[in-house]
């Protein structure tokens, strides 16, 4: 059995007093961030590419896929209005292809990892540039118009509701608990 949890010095998550709106999003959003590079520390591709529980595809490999190609998708398509962009870890033949694909390869682990980092820098990039004052400019989103700062709520809500699969996950996988 693993360590349960992670002592207080060594939690390199911050819980500050973030001074305005942008870095208190940028404090929970890198947080979120961490916390589930610390739900797959240490697991070797088999166990992150496990699957939950029949018929489920839920595993913490796919939920790497699944967040790069949400960065992707918020940051970039939405955010930025780069509907150029690829969209990731998307197939017409098959809607669930970002949690479908993540099969337990070391070559499919490395570039999902790799891919997700990636989208993480460009979003960092994009919100480091932002201006605080700019997060109340619309985007379009589904036929209709949001804020920036409603669409980077919803993307820590994405990461928050993620975490708690990775929490059970990898419970799941070596009764690690907390972090």
């Amino acid at each position: 059995m693993s360590k349960l949890w992670t002592a207080p010095e060594d939690d390199p998550r911050t819980f500050g007093q973030p001074a305005g709106e942008k870095a208190t999003y940028r404090e929970y959003l890198d947080n979120y961030l961490l916390t589930i590079e610390m739900k797959c520390d240490g697991l070797d591709a088999e166990q992150l590419g496990r699957r939950s529980v029949p018929p489920s595809t839920l595993s913490l490999l796919g939920l790497v896929r699944h967040l790069a190609q949400m960065e992707n998708h918020w940051f970039q398509r939405v955010l930025q209005g780069r509907t150029d962009a690829l969209c990731l870890y998307k197939h017409e033949d098959d809607p669930d292809w970002d949690f479908g694909g993540a099969v337990p390869d070391p070559a499919v682990v490395k570039e999902a990892f790799a891919t997700w980092k990636a989208e993480i820098a460009k979003t960092d990039e994009w919100l480091y540039a932002l201006e605080e004052a700019d997060l109340g400019r619309e985007v379009p989103v589904d036929g209709g118009n949001h804020a920036t700062r409603d669409v980077l709520v919803h993307v820590i809500e994405e990461y928050a509701r993620h975490a708690g699969h990775a929490d059970l996950l990898r419970e799941c996988i070596d009764g690690r608990t907390g972090l």
